[in-house]
């Protein structure tokens, strides 16, 4: 079923001559237009982040256009609706207005539809953007973990995980080494109502195959020869909390076939136990490589693959989000200069354009390294084998690459949008200018198409 994610303007009408009239009169204005016969058609499609406008008619078998207005109420008081009628009356407009449509035309359609849809347009736009904004700052202000990054690829993993973060799912999380896949199941966990209970992290390759039963279920006293006092198992420490399996491609075949059944039933039976205690916690797996060949190949489970499987996070590469390097690296060069206590130097732009021009095989990780490396040696090394001298910041220019740090921040954020940039920085539009020019700062490399 096609998205709706990229369309301007929803048109429903049972007439095939009104659908058409209207697609065509749209599309030559340039919108982007999906039609349908009827409503109920249209809302399986419409979603609270549909970034367009509805235009209906009002006389329509089944759902009519004031169902359809009220139902589009409920799920989003914010979006426009265009209602449209064959028999208009100034009750039916007023009554139409009042109910929260955005506008009402009589047929036949006139331009004055067109100005309508612009300016809605424009609203709906404005209203996304703020939402987008303000779930940005709530992301960076609550406690707990920060995930940095202002790409449309973060943008999405955000956004889903954002809408997970309080369901019961599991989650698996893929990602190549060094993306900071345990970063983004802390994040599940700090901003969920777990946060309060245990974070169990478990490497599952770095535990001995012996012991890894008993380090995940527990034993009781006994259960085996060493066994001298019960022990308490991971997954009852974390119970109220999350549980993650780092590799989790690793985890020996014969105990897939145990925590299969720990994630099917919710229950865990210590070593030597009858005994099963109930679990309520969530499990966000984590792999870096393909899970679905390695079951293909025989050397992962493809019934606990499915399993995991609830949700899927994919951690994009450095490669696919260069626009985050120089905020990647700004971020951990401060972090470095205040613990150990260095200078905080200055990043300029041939320096930017070597770190956004490297490959970064290893990551974020690898980004991180290499900025704790520039604040204690005062180079850039390993980034095609040429060093970048440093020069260490007096107040005043420390002082500026805060500031330009933070206008970039604010337009990385909006993307690109001023005025919802100076609402954050709360600047006079005459000042925020005099900086951007200031700081050489161009405004069109924080638009997203």
């Amino acid at each position: 079923m096609k998205s709706l994610e990229k369309i301007d303007v929803v048109v429903i009408d049972d007439e095939q001559i009104i659908r058409d009239s209207l697609h065509q009169l749209l599309t030559l204005e340039g919108y982007k237009v999906s039609t349908f016969d009827s409503a109920t058609q249209a809302l399986s499609r419409l979603t609270r982040d549909f970034a367009g406008v509805v235009i209906s008619d009002i006389n329509m078998p089944k759902l009519d256009g004031n169902a359809l207005l009220q139902t589009l109420q409920n799920l989003d008081s914010a979006l426009p609706v265009i209602l449209l009628t064959g028999f208009a009356d100034v009750p039916m407009a007023v009554n139409a207005m009042h109910q929260g449509a955005y506008d009402f035309f009589a047929k036949p359609i006139n331009e004055k539809l067109l100005d309508s849809v612009g300016r809605a347009l424009d609203k709906r736009r404005l209203v996304i953007e703020n939402r987008q904004l303000k779930q940005q700052i709530k992301n960076n202000s609550e406690p707990g973990v920060r995930i940095l990054g202002n790409t449309p690829a973060m943008h999405q993993m955000l956004q889903l995980l954002d809408t997970v973060v309080n369901t019961p799912a599991d989650v698996l999380i893929q990602g190549e080494t060094g993306t900071g896949k345990e970063l983004v199941a802390r994040y599940l966990h700090d901003h969920s109502n777990r946060s309060q209970a245990n974070f169990v992290a478990l490497n599952c390759g770095a535990i001995p195959e012996n012991l890894i039963e008993s380090e995940l279920f527990g034993s009781i006293k006994g259960a085996f020869t060493g066994a001298s006092d019960s022990r308490i198992g991971k997954f009852e420490f974390a119970n109220g909390g999350t549980v993650f399996l780092d590799e989790i491609e690793t985890t020996p075949m014969a105990l897939q076939v145990k925590l299969l059944r720990v994630l099917e039933e919710r229950k865990v039976t210590p070593v030597g136990s009858n005994t099963a205690i109930d679990l309520n916690i969530r499990i966000v797996a984590a792999t870096k490589v393909d899970l679905v060949k390695l079951a293909e190949q025989g050397h992962f489970r493809a019934d606990l693959y499915y399993r995991l499987n609830l949700v899927q996070v994919n951690i994009p590469p450095l490669k696919q989000r260069q626009a985050d390097i120089p905020l990647l690296f700004k971020h951990f060069s401060s972090i470095a200069a205040n613990r150990f206590h260095k200078p905080l130097c200055a990043l300029d732009n041939e320096t930017q354009q070597r770190l956004m021009a490297h490959n970064w095989p290893g990551n974020v990780r690898e980004l991180r390294n290499a900025a704790e490396r520039f604040v204690l040696l005062g180079t850039l090394t390993d980034l095609n084998n040429i060093a970048t001298p440093a020069k260490s910041m007096s107040l005043a220019d420390k002082v500026a690459f805060y500031e330009q740090s933070i206008i970039e921040d604010a337009l990385r954020q909006t993307s690109g949008s001023v005025k919802l940039a100076l609402d954050i920085l709360q600047l006079p539009r005459k000042t925020f200018y005099d900086k951007v020019s200031k700081y050489g700062i161009e405004r069109t490399q924080f638009t997203q198409d």
